[in-house]
């Protein structure tokens, strides 16, 4: 009798213990699977990978922003503003202090996007606004230059379904270079997105856990300058 009460209390305290760990596991499951990122930690984060989680606390937003279809980009007017595929994109509109390099001025429409009633557009979300000289790239449309016309032909942009997959079900590869475009979000999510390349998920931030830099492209490194 001893024996069976000792067996039958073994067995209900092992019942216990495995309910309370179910219940410990389900709890930490529920949990917000996105841990934050800080800047003010031992270790810094990489420039490049710091960047790409600038917009994260925006995800959610744009995941649940209206999108007004009348004002919707075309891929192709994406790349309108652009003189080759890579290139920095021209700005589209007439900038009123001509002194100005950009910095706190181009920033009060494209740090955080959002609608323009001057334009009656989106603003693009700049990917790298800690870069406070826009117009070191970026330059105004279709303004008198003293370049003369050549032959040069720039690589032809990829379009919608012209990604490598590894499977019909496989996540898209990345068809471009990513140096200065590290921030997924600022392409890719939101009403100033293109709507071809809009993406679906923009709550899941880590874009490159899943999408990786097509192989078909070439390392370019770093820029340096040589002196003979």
């Amino acid at each position: 009798m001893k024996k069976r009460f000792v067996i039958t209390s073994l067995m209900s305290v092992l019942i216990l213990a495995f309910w309370i760990n179910w219940y410990i596991s389900y709890q930490v499951g529920q949990e917000e699977a996105l841990v934050p990122v800080t800047v003010d930690q031992d270790t810094p984060l990489l420039q490049h990978e710091k960047d790409v989680f600038l917009r994260a606390e925006y995800a959610l937003d744009y995941a649940n922003m209206p999108v007004d279809e009348a004002r919707e980009r075309s891929l192709n007017e994406y790349y309108d503003h652009r003189a080759f595929h890579g290139a920095p994109p021209s700005i589209p509109h007439v900038v009123d202090d001509e002194r100005s390099m950009g910095g706190e001025s181009c920033l009060k429409c494209h740090e955080n996007g959002g609608f323009v009633s001057e334009f009656d557009a989106y603003a693009p979300v700049a990917p790298h606004p800690d870069m406070l000289n826009c117009r070191q790239c970026h330059v105004e449309q279709n303004q008198v230059s003293n370049f003369k016309g050549n032959q040069f032909r720039g690589a032809e942009a990829p379009g919608v379904g012209d990604v490598n997959q590894s499977l019909v079900s496989s996540p898209p590869m990345i068809p471009h270079e990513i140096h200065m475009r590290e921030n997924c979000l600022s392409c890719h999510a939101g009403p100033s997105a293109p709507k071809e390349i809009r993406v679906s998920h923009p709550e899941r931030i880590n874009c490159r856990q899943c999408h990786v830099v097509s192989a078909n492209l070439e390392d370019i490194g770093h820029f340096t300058r040589k002196y003979e």
